[in-house]
């Protein structure tokens, strides 16, 4: 594999938002990382497999409790056969939709999420959740699973060191870009080009702005526009 095209030569931009401290990767944000899916995604499976278009999408997504789940659910009832692949394999009901009846996960059909639509399907390729959002007019964001829309942003979340943070601080984030070992064990023998090659690192504006609205959805704005103002200056 590759080098890593971010040099994390900068210390993490820091900024306390109330209960939370927030800590930045600003290589990664000042960074031309773009989604390349479609245009030479190599896909996650232990082969390169570009011509299957499955992009991060060969497993489940992982839902984030049950309100995620319950809001899938209630959207993927809106789509029509003609825009979901998958259509008659989610009739059963919405936990046809899921992996197990706890709906921690979404199904796997055929190799791939069952919300993948494959190459050549009338209704457009790529995820039916994201192209029904578009359709209406509306954010993915609040169409996918939040781990989808995410993706390359990672979060880790740690108890701050009570030494260094003041008292109010109770949480500390980590927002970064997804690394291979964010897949555990599996990562290790993936095709995985995501960040961690020069692959994607070919769009034409920083992360900071192609990001901004995920960044946003989960750090908030304010935050956000310090962020754009330390990464500037």
């Amino acid at each position: 594999m590759g080098q890593n095209v971010v040099q994390n030569i900068e210390p993490y931009i820091e900024i306390d938002d109330g209960d939370t401290r927030w800590r930045f990767e600003p290589g990664f944000l000042r960074s031309r990382w773009t989604c390349i899916w479609g245009r030479g995604c190599q896909g996650i499976l232990d082969h390169p497999a570009e011509h299957l278009g499955q992009g991060c999408c060969s497993i489940g997504a992982e839902i984030d409790g049950p309100d995620e789940a319950r809001n899938i659910a209630a959207l993927a009832a809106t789509l029509a056969p003609a825009q979901f692949e998958h259509h008659a394999d989610a009739a059963a009901g919405p936990t046809a939709l899921f992996a197990d009846v706890e709906m921690t996960n979404t199904r796997v059909v055929d190799g791939a999420c069952i919300f993948l639509n494959r190459p050549g399907f009338a209704g457009g390729a790529g995820c039916a959740l994201h192209l029904a959002a578009v359709a209406h007019g509306e954010s993915p964001i609040d169409w996918k699973p939040s781990v989808c829309w995410q993706l390359p942003i990672h979060v880790d979340w740690d108890e701050p060191d009570a030494a260094a943070h003041p008292a109010s601080v109770v949480e500390v984030a980590t927002v970064r870009r997804w690394s291979r070992a964010d897949w555990g064990p599996d990562g290790d023998t993936m095709a995985w080009c995501c960040t961690e090659e020069p692959d994607a690192y070919v769009g034409d504006r920083p992360v900071i702005d192609t990001l901004s609205d995920e960044l946003v959805a989960i750090v908030g704005e304010p935050v956000v526009v310090e962020l754009r103002r330390r990464l500037t200056r």
